[in-house]
């Protein structure tokens, strides 16, 4: 059934613990990125340690940029120092704490008094933490994509092609699959908070589902590009092109409207051409069931056409990896996470108060604006 009254939003102690909890997974995960890194610089594996590094850096400058401008185009006070933070990379620092403070008067402070209307004074502070909430939700999407995704692909690379096998290493895996996991369940539940129309992503089983879903045919993605890049660096380097030539032609050709410059509205599809390389977001108000054929149908072609090559030209990899183990996860990933994509859709996925689907668009002229609504939506 399709709930057609406006929800009330409120910010809850749990979207608190969550905030909270997001913030430890985001320093726990640059640190490894950053120990790694050290390490790679220590043994003398300075091109490891190169592109660790510069993968870090240009997904946190890239976070900073559309942190800075959202101040700016929330009119926000002493935006000098502001800027000065953003400079030094801590943005995202800069959002938590406003987040927090917001987040708890919100949760503790208005909600311990005993008010059950959100309205005037009390809901603009809720809505203010679940706006702040879903600006962080953002953020961590795009880092997710730009950083820890490539991040992955480099150290499972490397652990596949070299001798090196360390502790931090694995501790960069670890945080890498923790924070693409926190980023996109935490993403689908600012993006049903934050619009009144939208119904919550509530309950723990459809969070588990989606989750697995986008875990798994990502792991899969990541480990087939892996095994093609020891295979052939240069096919691997054709397939990025075409996934992404593919990729940012479908969102021009959305007319996407999220940022108010130009200029950063070509690096924004820029940026989502890339993140559809690794997993799919609808981009605009259209039915998203033939897209998800589309997409899913394709990384399937490709995931076995690699798998055939890697089979094909085994001797490559001289033994230096598990071949047929790491061929049996990627098919059973891939197909355990097509599954889960079909469960949550068919079963599980929020309805909606509007009559299209839940997907990039902007609402009724009526509803205030709202940043999260010409983002990526699923």
């Amino acid at each position: 059934m399709v709930n057609h009254e406006i929800k009330t939003m409120r910010f809850t102690k749990r979207d608190f613990a969550m905030m909270a909890l997001g913030i430890v997974v985001y320093i726990v995960d640059v640190g490894a990125d950053l120990w790694v890194a050290s390490n790679y610089f220590h043994q003398a594996h300075y091109t490891w340690g190169t592109l660790t590094l510069i993968t870090l850096l240009l997904s946190s400058v890239i976070v900073q940029i559309f942190s800075f401008t959202w101040f700016e185009e929330d009119n926000s006070e002493k935006l000098n120092w502001i800027f000065a933070l953003h400079a030094l990379q801590g943005g995202i620092f800069t959002r938590y704490w406003f987040a927090l403070k917001y987040g708890y008067q919100a949760a503790f402070k208005l909600n311990s008094s005993g008010d059950t209307l959100i309205d005037g004074p009390t809901g603009i502070i809720h809505k203010r933490a679940i706006d702040a909430m879903a600006d962080i939700s953002m953020l961590r999407l795009f880092k997710a994509f730009l950083e820890s995704t490539p991040q992955l692909l480099l150290q499972i690379y490397i652990l596949m092609t070299s001798d090196i096998s360390t502790f931090s290493q694995y501790a960069s895996i670890t945080m890498g699959f923790s924070s693409i996991s926190c980023s996109t369940v935490d993403y689908q539940i600012a993006l049903r908070k934050s619009l009144p129309d939208r119904n919550e992503f509530a309950g723990t089983f459809p969070k588990i589902v989606y989750l697995l879903y986008k875990l798994l045919t990502l792991t899969s993605w990541i480990l087939s590009i892996a095994l093609l890049t020891v295979l052939s660096t240069k096919c691997s380097i054709v397939l990025f092109a075409f996934l992404w030539v593919g990729g940012i032609s479908w969102v021009l050709k959305q007319h996407t409207t999220f940022c108010k410059s130009k200029a950063k509205e070509i690096v924004y599809r820029i940026i989502v051409g890339i993140i559809l390389i690794f997993t799919f977001f609808n981009i605009k108000g259209e039915k998203t069931k033939i897209p998800h054929y589309v997409y899913y149908g394709t990384r399937a072609f490709i995931t076995i056409a690699i798998v055939c090559a890697c089979l094909f030209w085994k001797s490559v990899f001289n033994g230096k990896i598990h071949l047929l183990a790491v061929i049996i996860v990627i098919v059973l990933m891939l197909i355990l996470g097509i599954i889960f994509l079909i469960v949550y859709y068919t079963f599980l996925h929020p309805n909606i108060y509007c009559t299209q689907d839940v997907v990039d668009g902007t609402g009724s002229e009526s509803e205030e604006i709202c940043r999260i609504r010409g983002f990526l939506m699923h």
